[in-house]
């Protein structure tokens, strides 16, 4: 589900709802405005385009301003200049919390990396980004503290910086055929640097929670959660996830990838540039586990359908590319798997109010937009 930031825009939302409606439009050419608006709100997890709003007004004004203290510790380790302020961009994610820090030199996108898995210092991570950036990629540059190193603890957290990048709002599929090549074209660029890696990221390799599917089901159903129901009603669709690639290896070996490729992470300048961020999660893969990855966040759209004309131009952008296969897809199942597992067992151990009334927002968002087999394999026959 998408996220909606701590002080949300709702000119932003307009403009998302707009570049989603050039990609609807790939498949349904009577697509409307209201249309687009309607499947980005189902996005951000709000029945209409009405109930975002109201979510909008509600949220502003919602940014956390970080102590002057903290916010000096952070400029001063990094050699960012004098501090003016430091607020929050977006609630904490799966791995911590995004920040905007400005200082007499500039605008600067921190954030805390408590809970990256697998853990690392981010030093052969911040390699692979400058490579891709030198070779064409546009991301937010990463910043060294004055020591040399990349992450720095500071206040009980462990931070990143990198510079700001001034663009858009993310993107959401689906995405217009137009985009998706150039997304093709930046991950062959990204796969084309054959940065090493000495394993494949074992988020995308194995399950990682211990309880069964029905396991956790039986938990939410005696906690009373409300989204239960919406669990039990899911575990086929987890089961059919479980199913592909399951006994198949992978057939190459891994390279470094971003690993988050998603229109989430993805944001246009005013030049009209694809600016790429979300590089924290990168690691291992084999380049066709990462490719298959991207045409499935880019182009089945959240009811499920695959947007052809978004598919192929990715693809075509892609080239030369070996053909797919579902097993291809092993790497997309089990992230997801991890994902949502780690979903629920938040969802489960919520118990603030305002947490509760996300997760529960979450959780079922989730739960019901999971990709099927079917769509994997008509993405595979465009391959």
């Amino acid at each position: 589900m998408k996220t909606l930031p701590d002080n949300p825009n709702l000119d932003h939302l307009r403009r998302q709802a707009k570049d989603l409606l050039a990609g609807l439009r790939d498949t349904r050419p009577e697509a409307t405005l209201a249309d687009a608006q309607t499947s980005l709100a189902r996005q951000y997890g709000f029945r209409t385009w009405t109930d975002l709003k109201a979510e909008v007004d509600r949220g502003r004004s919602g940014a956390v301003v970080a102590g002057h203290a903290l916010a000096e510790q952070i400029a001063n380790r990094y050699g960012l200049g004098a501090v003016a302020a430091m607020r929050s961009l977006a609630r904490p994610d799966e791995m911590g919390r995004r920040w905007l820090l400005e200082t007499g030199q500039g605008r600067w996108a921190v954030r805390t990396v408590d809970d990256v898995y697998p853990v690392t210092d981010g030093e052969e991570n911040t390699r692979f980004q400058e490579a891709a950036l030198q070779a064409g990629v546009t991301l937010p540059r990463p910043v060294r503290s004055l020591d040399g190193r990349v992450v720095e603890r500071i206040g009980g957290h462990r931070w990143r910086v990198y510079t700001s990048v001034r663009s858009g709002p993310p993107l959401a599929a689906p995405v217009s055929a137009t985009v998706t090549r150039t997304v093709g074209e930046l991950l062959a660029i990204v796969h084309g640097l054959r940065f090493p890696a000495a394993e494949i990221c074992p988020w995308n390799n194995r399950r990682l929670s211990t309880r069964s599917w029905a396991e956790l089901a039986g938990l939410a159903t005696a906690k009373g959660a409300g989204w239960a129901p919406v669990l039990t009603a899911a575990l086929p669709a987890l089961a059919e996830l479980e199913s592909i690639g399951d006994g198949h290896a992978a057939t190459a070996e891994p390279v470094m990838c971003h690993n988050n490729f998603t229109p989430g992470n993805v944001r246009v300048d005013g030049s009209k540039t694809l600016v790429v961020s979300g590089w924290e999660h990168a690691a291992g893969l084999p380049p066709q586990w990462e490719l298959a990855a991207v045409l499935a966040n880019w182009a089945i759209d959240p009811d499920g359908g695959v947007n052809e004309a978004g598919a192929r131009a990715l693809l075509d952008g892609y080239r030369p590319a070996r053909r797919l296969n579902v097993a291809d897809f092993r790497g997309t199942a089990i992230g997801l798997q991890n994902y949502v597992a780690g979903q629920v067992e938040l969802a489960l151990e919520a118990t603030d109010a305002e947490d509760v009334r996300f997760t529960d927002r979450n959780v079922r968002h989730v739960l019901t937009h999971l990709p099927s087999r079917a769509a994997l394999e008509e993405l595979v026959s465009y391959s």
